[in-house]
């Protein structure tokens, strides 16, 4: 989803889109997220923020890196549509999972709760997000690891994942071990043409 907090630019620092290496930042919880809970200022330390330079492009049946430069953030809109997203995944029986650093929140993962594409039996990662000053360091990578954890625990074969084509968020998925989805699903497709369609076989 590609969803600036505040328009005036205020930020929290501290001294994905997903990580790309292992490097486990300390002082980090997890937990899930209740409805209750969910509203734009749990974001406002969230830096959504991604300089792309190169991306993943499907070219006469091959995948290819391209020269793509621009950058990735979000509005204060795109924030009140993310809450409503995630409220939606919550109301639906989803899940909604997310990391804090000294209690902000620095990063989250979702999944929606409905088993779609037939004997795949995928369920959909619909988000998984890390703070710009956090990535790196392993939080997207136990992010991931609870959304196939619960997953797992409802069946389900496989996530799906309708991918940022950034060649370091490729890179993050690909090191988890994601790769292209045997069947597309074309909501996402129309959604987001640009986006990598992957997925994550469930052992």
């Amino acid at each position: 989803m590609s969803t600036k907090q505040n328009g005036k630019t205020e930020r929290c620092t501290v001294g994905h889109t997903a990580d790309a290496q292992d490097r486990q930042p300390l002082n980090i919880q997890y937990r899930d997220i209740s409805l209750q809970e969910l509203c734009p200022e749990l974001f406002r330390c969230f830096v959504r923020h991604q300089a792309v330079t190169k991306c993943w492009r499907k070219e006469g049946g091959s995948w290819i890196i391209k020269d793509v430069p621009f950058t990735d953030d979000w509005t204060e809109a795109d924030y009140q549509t993310l809450v409503r997203c995630l409220k939606n995944t919550l109301a639906t029986g989803g899940f909604v999972h997310a990391a804090f650093l000294d209690g902000t929140l620095k990063g989250f993962v979702s999944v929606e709760p409905t088993l779609f594409g037939g004997e795949q039996q995928y369920l959909d990662l619909s988000s998984i997000h890390v703070s710009e000053e956090l990535r790196g360091m392993g939080v997207g990578s136990v992010l991931f690891a609870a959304a196939k954890a619960w997953a797992r625990a409802r069946d389900a074969k496989k996530l799906y994942i309708s991918a940022h084509s950034a060649a370091e968020t490729q890179a993050f998925y690909r090191g988890l071990g994601c790769v292209e989805a045997t069947v597309y699903n074309q909501q996402h497709v129309e959604a987001e043409p640009f986006d990598c369609q992957l997925e994550f076989e469930l052992m």
